[in-house]
């Protein structure tokens, strides 16, 4: 049996794919479109050395301009803080007053105990305190 040129070339594509699936790796899919982009040449009729290259030329290519584009979306620029690390940084005001043994602030509208970096410091209600620490439950302050 005597299986067209075209033919090999997807099931190369095929065989590209299933790494890609498995393995999540997008060049994968990008040699597979180069692969089929093969069979296309095939099946117009061209010779192997066309093949080749067509499959090479469009492969390069898609890696070229593809991955540097996934790559910068997978970035995604500067990270939004969110959870504890949103709170770091933050003013709060304090409601009872805080020391190295623990305090109560306002802090983004919620009531946290809190307790000051430095031991020997204390902070009185209704003054301004900056978080600089997020320990468990409990702000760490100064």
């Amino acid at each position: 049996m005597d299986i067209d040129a075209w033919i090999w070339w997807l099931i190369g594509a095929v065989g590209l794919g299933i790494p890609l699936v498995l393995t999540a790796m997008p060049e994968f899919g990008m040699f597979s479109v180069g692969a089929v982009a093969g069979a296309v040449t095939a099946a117009l009729g061209f010779g192997v050395v066309p093949q080749v290259l067509v499959f090479v030329v469009v492969s390069v290519a898609l890696i070229a301009v593809v991955r540097p584009i996934a790559a910068r979306h997978r970035g995604g620029g500067p990270g939004i803080a969110t959870g504890i690390d949103a709170l770091k940084g933050r003013q709060a005001v304090v409601l009872e007053r805080v020391d190295g043994n623990g305090g109560r602030i306002k802090l983004a509208g919620e009531i946290w105990s809190a307790r000051t970096l430095d031991t020997g410091q204390t902070f009185e209600p209704g003054e301004q305190v900056d978080v600089v620490d997020i320990d468990g439950a409990t702000a760490v302050v100064m």
